[in-house]
């Protein structure tokens, strides 16, 4: 399932779901927290991505400090390791 797709998805149930912008391909599921769907994204996808423009210290800093420390109200999406890497 794409990014489209579970867009598509929240539009025909009118569930809201905030994304993170620029990391539509990093996304790999959706998950209910209370009924609230939330967006989850895969944590080594995004800093794979942030590496292509940043070393490997600066992009799990960037990651951690604006992405998993960020809280953006009920609809914060989830970022999940990846145990499988």
């Amino acid at each position: 399932m794409t990014l489209v797709d579970i867009l598509e998805h929240l539009d025909r149930t009118e569930e809201p779901a905030l994304t993170a912008d620029g990391f539509d391909d990093c996304v790999i599921g959706l998950a209910y927290q209370f009924n609230q769907p939330l967006l989850v994204y895969s944590k080594q996808k995004i800093i794979t991505q942030l590496m292509k423009d940043m070393s490997e210290e600066d992009a799990l800093e960037y990651f951690y400090f604006n992405m998993a420390g960020a809280y953006m109200g009920e609809s914060t999406p989830l970022f999940m390791e990846d145990l499988d890497e």
